[in-house]
């Protein structure tokens, strides 16, 4: 299933991914598609500080970036779900291209005006909204379980390793050429990438069932999140310190031409350092990790962002300010990368890009609010009172929150397996046919009812995550001891794809449910399918 390129085997811990050619290939890829990113992103920032002196439009030319995942990122992960993901990925990689195609003409035919420029921002993110849960539903495919995390690390890396080549690329081009060529080499990248993308050999699962309905998917993604404490605790953890962060980079260009006194170089130097920081901590992730857990190193992350980004704004000049934003470069990386490994390690394959797409709108959200709120908080005072408010606001937001822990009490194996009462209905059902109740019935010990009640708190959770409409547990009036559990399909292929999603960690709690029953036959399961009344 993982194929390694034998001349790779004597890497170190933290490049042990790239021995995995189809993972390589493809991280070449998201390495390509983040340069374009930055490309774009610095080109467009830097364009309207040409076009404006707005601090708040300024500001939001992150908010126009971010703000699509906040409108597509649940049905952009549903898509990502329920389609053929290779052919999903291709078509973003088209839209982005497409997007650079377009700002470019404009460019070229001076037509460009701040709220233009704002509205293709917006379209650029709409590609990249489409195109982040599907890579992040894939990455786990690529590479085994353990080495998960360095491949996490790496993507962070790639990302990166982006902020400097492409903010270099495009200071570059913008200072010797001009900024339509930015983007036209934003065009050019796009579509090598979608070439690479377009050679990978995906084998897609195909299911007997009919494709998940849209709705339904994204009902499915959802209810799987707010069934999960630990998905719970990474989202409201990411939102929060997104928009933290968002802070120093929402603000960078006002920072190094009204503070510093800078030009685009040195805009394109001080993100440069912020990003050759997350290079130096991503190496060195895998030893953090020996010392610190996934909760310690995400706070301990939060704690030195805070002062380092302060700092940023308190220093006369920029030669103080390099070091600091490569200390706050290594803190952000750090807490990104945990928030991330922890989201991406607490999710099975089958929900995963729903999943995600809802933790990255939650970061998302978090940097498109914040870059607006900052943005107006430094246009009424200034840029460093903004950022030193943000500060303020992440150490309290930590306080806040110190419970809230992304580490998971237990390793779960989400490995999928065949449960043990697989239906077997004595004619043919159309699988459109619904809502399919099912039934289970318990005898269990009186002295034991209570245990069996709290037990029976997580098959509600398990069934609710497995796409059950509702739940609900019955005690016989007349027999003590003899317990109903009920749960509700939408349709019967619905209650079918159960079984697909059943995991190794599902059927441990089947069998402790089973354990607390003591007839000598297996609990009773009764499936019951909604008839229609004829008049």
């Amino acid at each position: 299933m993982f194929r390694k390129s034998p001349h790779l085997i004597s890497l170190p811990r933290w490049l042990e991914p790239l021995k995995f050619s189809v993972f390589r290939s493809l991280w070449l890829c998201w390495l390509i598609a983040n340069v374009c990113m930055w490309m774009n992103d610095v080109a467009a920032a830097w364009m309207m500080t040409s076009l404006t002196n707005s601090v708040v439009l300024i500001a939001l030319v992150q908010t126009a970036s971010n703000l699509p995942v906040l409108l597509l990122g649940i049905p952009s992960g549903a898509l990502a779900d329920i389609l053929n993901r290779k052919h999903y990925f291709v078509a973003t990689q088209v839209w982005l291209t497409a997007s650079a195609s377009v700002l470019m003409l404009l460019l070229i035919l001076n037509l460009l005006d701040p709220y233009l420029l704002l509205i293709l921002t917006f379209m650029n993110g709409i590609g990249l909204a489409m195109r982040w849960p599907v890579f992040a539903a894939i990455v786990p495919e690529l590479v085994p379980r353990d080495i998960l995390p360095p491949a996490l690390a790496l993507n962070g890396i790639a990302m990166n390793t982006s902020r400097i080549i492409g903010p270099l690329i495009a200071g570059g081009i913008i200072a010797t050429a001009g900024t339509k060529y930015v983007f036209a080499l934003n065009m050019l990248l796009s579509l090598l990438t979608t070439w690479i993308v377009l050679r990978w050999k995906y084998q897609n699962y195909v299911s007997a069932l009919p494709g998940e309905r849209f709705f339904g998917a994204m009902r499915v993604g959802i209810q799987y999140v707010r069934q999960s404490s630990r998905m719970r605790a990474i989202l409201a953890r990411a939102f929060l310190f997104y928009f933290q962060s968002s802070s120093l980079l929402a603000l960078l260009p006002v920072i190094a031409k009204l503070h510093f006194h800078g030009e685009a170089n040195t805009f394109t130097l001080l993100l440069s350092c912020l990003g050759f920081g997350a290079i130096i901590a991503g190496s060195q992730l895998p030893l953090l990790r020996a010392k610190w857990s996934t909760n310690e190193l995400a706070n301990l992350g939060i704690i030195v962002l805070s002062l380092s980004s302060t700092g940023v704004v308190l220093v006369p000049t920029v030669i103080y300010a390099i070091p600091l934003m490569i200390i706050s470069g290594m803190a952000w990386i750090c807490v990104a990368n945990s928030l991330t490994t922890s989201a991406q390690l607490s999710l099975p394959s089958w929900v995963r890009a729903r999943a995600m797409s809802l933790y990255q709108m939650s970061l998302m959200g978090g940097s498109a609010l914040g870059a607006a709120i900052w943005g107006k908080l430094a246009t009424n005072t200034n840029v460093s009172v903004s950022i030193i408010f943000s500060a303020i606001f992440g150490l309290l937001a930590l306080i806040a929150i110190r419970k809230l822990h992304i580490d998971g009490k237990t390793s779960e194996d989400l490995s999928p397996v065949c449960p043990l009462e697989r239906p077997n209905p004595s004619w043919d059902i159309d699988l459109e046919a619904g809502p399919v109740m099912i039934s289970i019935e318990y005898s269990i010990n009186k002295s034991k009812i209570e245990s069996f009640k709290k037990l029976m708190g997580k098959a509600r959770i398990s069934r609710l995550k497995q796409g059950a409409l509702s739940w609900s547990l019955f005690e016989d009036a007349e027999h003590r001891g003899k317990l109903v559990e009920h749960f509700v399909f939408e349709t019967w292929a619905d209650y079918l794809r159960r079984f697909d999603r059943f995991t190794t960690e599902d059927l441990k709690m089947q069998e402790e449910r089973h354990r607390y029953h003591i007839d000598t036959s297996p609990p009773k399961v009764t499936r019951r399918i909604a008839s229609a009344i004829r008049k």
